[in-house]
């Protein structure tokens, strides 16, 4: 019979956190549920590095047991306006207009490199479990936030690796917000102690300041104002 004072096994899992709302969500859920969290944020050469110290923000507020600020140049490559000085993040666009087609904004193949250092990290832990913050509601129609895509990527983890392949259980990757709306989010996230006003979610910061007019921000700004709370987060323009 266990000893009923043996410490119960800690359970591992990698959390992708970029500082902003979905992912500082994300890491609430994952500690909810029993998890110790390992964040890992990315500089890939994205224009708005404010995420970087808002990632830090997050992870040392939230008790991360690590955190791994790993460096990659998705720049060298462009196509995107995040990774490009040549192309303008859109701003004041309509929810109409973000509902169609695949912006500028999305870079290429990010969700999938993101993941398959999420992947090696969480073999070296010895954890089976990786959350990542997709969305397939309130999205800017990014091809790597649908649920088809996950489930591919996950089937493709567990026959690519030794841990799957060998390991005591299958590699499990989280999406607990795929099917909720921002304001569902926000929701979350105040249930379970996120404090949003250190967090950002943007494309074109100032200074560390949401611009407030770009797809994220009003993605983040519909969802408070749906919910009937202000968002905490400072902003240049509202």
């Amino acid at each position: 019979m266990e000893s009923a004072t043996k410490p119960r096994e800690e359970r591992k899992a990698v959390v992708l956190l970029s500082g902003g709302l979905d992912s500082s969500t994300i890491l609430a859920i994952a500690k909810a549920q029993g998890f110790t969290p390992y964040a890992l944020t990315f500089r890939y050469g994205q224009r708005h590095e404010g995420e970087l110290r808002a990632a830090q923000r997050v992870a040392e507020a939230s008790g991360v047991a690590e955190h791994v600020i790993a460096e990659i140049d998705l720049k060298l490559f462009g196509g995107s306006a995040l990774t490009s000085d040549e192309l303008e993040v859109p701003k004041g666009r309509s929810e109409g207009d973000m509902s169609e087609g695949i912006p500028i904004t999305y870079v290429p193949a990010r969700n999938t490199i993101f993941l398959s250092f999420a992947l090696a990290w969480a073999e070296v832990l010895g954890a089976h479990d990786i959350f990542i913050g997709v969305n397939a509601v309130d999205y800017s129609g990014y091809p790597d936030c649908r649920p088809e895509y996950i489930e591919a990527y996950s089937k493709m983890a567990n026959l690519a690796t030794r841990e799957g392949v060998e390991g005591s259980g299958p590699l499990t990757i989280h999406t607990p917000l795929i099917d909720l709306s921002k304001a569902e989010i926000i929701g979350e996230g105040l249930k379970h102690g996120v404090d949003y006003s250190i967090t950002l979610t943007c494309y074109d910061p100032i200074d560390d300041q949401a611009c407030g007019e770009c797809d994220a921000c009003a993605l983040r700004l519909k969802g408070f104002a749906t919910r009937g709370v202000a968002d905490p987060a400072p902003y240049v323009k509202r």
